[in-house]
């Protein structure tokens, strides 16, 4: 496994931040539309962010198993 560059660990940093915004997005689509198809497709959003946003922390995470272990600069 290749280590993965500061530059893509920056780019999966961003990428798990906007899943928790669209996430927070849904659950307040959800808390204000009274439509209840818009609060399903919200609930099905919901789902589909939090998956992505664990696809992304375990590719992480299984990263992390491989890397070697760098001190951290600051």
């Amino acid at each position: 496994m290749q280590p993965i560059t500061s530059k893509e660990l920056d780019y999966l940093a961003d990428s798990l931040t906007n899943e928790d915004l669209l996430i927070k997005q849904a659950a307040n689509a959800i808390a204000h539309a009274q439509n209840p198809a818009i609060r399903q497709i919200a609930e099905h959003l919901i789902q589909s962010h939090q998956q992505h946003y664990a696809q992304i922390l375990s590719a992480l995470q299984q990263h992390a198993q491989h890397a070697p272990n760098q001190p951290q600069q600051q």
